[in-house]
């Protein structure tokens, strides 16, 4: 622990609380959480969305709106949806307590946990193509801290690259810049280095423990029965993926209901020492691109940066009018999906759209439930994404 608790505290000096800031929005009825709702799904022109808000640490709404699939079932709280990137943070959540065990430390080079060189060990379908950087030494300097504030210097996912392999863009740690691949590799650690069944430990310490009984990190049978399809863009169906292995960047299906259950136990740091929870939401990294995506970005100069966007554990971490926040996006083609939390009042929107459309709503709605935060939405859609009043 003494290594997480020293990043821990260095990490808070520069960025000591703020004195107390406006007082926050009193959390909406139910009734005009619907009206809400209703009014920002049809100005985004999206079929499906589902929402939970917390206060105080404990689920204060659960719903769900619009379709389902193209049939017209309805979408409800317990249906199965597509938790994307949301994943991240789960995972980041179970490697922080293996952290608290000691059985992984976040300044150890990760190489050190394999019985053999990283680049040693066979490209496989499940991960990463670890022999491409055989003739780069920087693999033996990254850590989990690295990979788990996306500073692993990897591109998104290696098939991104032109030529299909993986390789460092910057040395480990110095900048931010989304990586796949890096969460990948740290699962590969826990997996091969320790001997994990990441499923399983998901399972047991998250999934189990926090009440979400339609959750998993691969797919059941039994979701079939109330399944979310998506709808991309142009307004195509596409069918939910029965996803067939665990990955850690991104597999994990889940419900409205059963994810407001985890975000909640989130927000109180149950689980979790004060001291992990504090390193986990706490900037461990500036972040200095215009926005999240292209990953690969230029850094922007010094003076164009926002100072108060930060890589935390596994969530981007902000300071705004109500304080310390932290946030967590998810998306591809068909999907839409973000958690917002403020320290303050330990208060946290969570959204889950089948939909990739429902993104257009999500500041004002996040606005609505929660008032004005300060999350950088435009950094993390892009200065080209049209949001809806």
């Amino acid at each position: 622990m003494r290594p997480l608790l020293a990043i821990g505290l260095f990490v808070l000096l520069p960025f000591a609380a703020p004195a107390a800031g406006p007082a926050a929005n009193p959390i909406p009825t139910r009734a005009a959480l619907d009206a809400e709702v209703a009014a920002a799904m049809k100005a985004a022109q999206a079929n499906g969305l589902a929402i939970a808000v917390i206060d105080d640490g404990n689920v204060v709404h659960v719903a769900a709106y619009g379709q389902r699939n193209a049939k017209g079932d309805p979408l409800q709280t317990d249906t199965v949806m597509y938790g994307a990137s949301l994943t991240k943070a789960v995972f980041a959540y179970t490697v922080m307590q293996l952290v608290e065990e000691g059985r992984l430390d976040l300044d150890r080079p990760v190489g050190e946990y394999f019985a053999k060189p990283l680049t040693d060990y066979p490209a496989e379908d499940a991960y990463g193509p670890w022999p491409d950087l055989a003739g780069d030494p920087r693999w033996k300097n990254i850590t989990a801290r690295h990979l788990l504030t996306h500073s692993s210097g990897f591109a998104n996912f290696a098939y991104l690259e032109p030529d299909g392999k993986l390789r460092f863009h910057f040395d480990p740690g110095t900048r931010y810049a989304y990586s796949g691949e890096g969460l990948i590799l740290l699962q590969y650690v826990l997996e091969r280095g320790l001997g994990l069944d990441l499923g399983a430990e998901m399972q047991r310490r998250v999934f189990d423990r926090f009440d979400m009984p339609n959750t998993s990190m691969m797919w059941r049978a039994d979701f079939a029965a109330n399944l979310a399809d998506g709808w991309m863009e142009d307004g195509t169906v596409e069918p939910h993926d029965e996803r067939s292995r665990v990955r850690a960047a991104g597999s994990m299906d889940t419900t409205i209901a059963d994810l407001a259950n985890f975000v909640a136990a989130y927000i109180r740091g149950e689980g979790l020492e004060p001291a992990t929870f504090d390193a986990m939401t706490s900037p461990q990294l500036p972040i200095t691109t215009a926005s999240q995506f292209p990953t690969l970005q230029d850094e922007l100069p010094v003076a164009q940066r926002r100072k108060d966007l930060d890589a935390g554990l596994g969530v981007v971490v902000f300071d705004g009018p109500q304080g310390a926040g932290f946030f967590k996006g998810g998306h591809n083609d068909s999907t839409g999906n973000t958690w917002v939390c403020v320290k303050q009042g330990r208060r946290c929107v969570v959204i889950l759209g089948n939909d990739v459309r429902a993104e257009r709503a999500f500041p004002r709605l996040v606005a609505f439930v929660l008032g004005e935060t300060g999350v950088p939405w435009r950094w993390e859609y892009g200065s080209g994404k049209v949001f809806v009043d």
